[in-house]
C-alpha cells in the first residue's frame, strides 16, 4: 500500500462501515479513531464529553489520530470532527489519500434520528443540530483529496469507487 487511506465527513455518513469494506477488499488493516478512544479512557464518546468536555476529546483525539495516521498500511476512519484540527487535517493531506463521504442531510438525519451516542445532537430538533454542524465543516470537508457522493450509493459501490481512486492517483 503506497499511502494510508483517510475517511472523513459527517458522523453517520458510514465512515466505519465503508473503512471496513475498503480494508476487507484491500486486505489492509482499518482503523476507527473514535473506537481506540472508547476502548483507551473506558467511556463512550458521549460520556467523554459529559465527564471530561469537548475540550478535553479534541486533545486526545489530535494525539491518537496523530499517532495512528502516522503507522504504515492503515485505512483509517476519523471522527466526525477530526479534520477540523489543523494539525490533523495538515497531516493527513499531505500523507494520505484522503476522501470525503459526503450524504444529504435529510439521510443523515433518518440515520441519526434515534442516536443517543452523539454528543453534539443535543437540540429536540435534529436538523437544526445537523445544519449547523454540516455548514461549519463543509468548507473544510471539501479539502480532502476525493469527495465521494454517497447518496443512492450502495457500500460496495462505494467501496469500488474509492478503491478505483485510490489505486489509479
Amino acid at each position: 500500500m503506497k499511502k494510508n487511506l483517510t475517511l472523513t465527513g459527517m458522523m453517520g455518513v458510514g465512515k466505519s462501515t465503508i473503512g471496513k469494506a475498503v480494508s476487507k477488499e484491500l486486505s489492509v488493516q482499518f482503523v476507527d479513531i473514535d473506537k481506540i478512544i472508547v476502548k483507551k479512557l473506558k467511556l463512550t464518546i458521549k460520556q467523554i464529553f459529559e465527564k471530561k468536555g469537548e475540550p478535553f476529546f479534541r486533545e486526545f483525539e489530535e494525539r491518537i489520530t496523530l499517532e495512528e495516521i502516522k503507522k504504515k498500511n492503515r485505512i483509517i476512519s476519523l471522527g466526525g470532527g477530526a479534520f477540523m484540527n489543523a494539525k490533523i487535517r495538515d497531516y493527513v493531506i499531505l500523507n494520505t489519500k484522503s476522501f470525503w463521504l459526503h450524504l444529504d442531510l435529510s439521510l443523515l438525519e433518518k440515520r441519526l434520528i434515534n442516536s443517543k451516542k452523539r454528543p453534539l445532537l443535543v437540540n429536540k430538533n435534529i436538523k437544526i443540530d445537523l445544519e449547523k454542524i454540516y455548514n461549519l465543516r463543509k468548507s473544510t470537508y471539501s479539502l480532502a483529496n476525493y469527495k465521494i457522493d454517497c447518496n443512492n450509493l450502495t457500500t460496495n459501490l462505494i467501496t469500488k469507487k474509492i478503491i478505483t481512486l485510490y489505486e489509479n492517483d
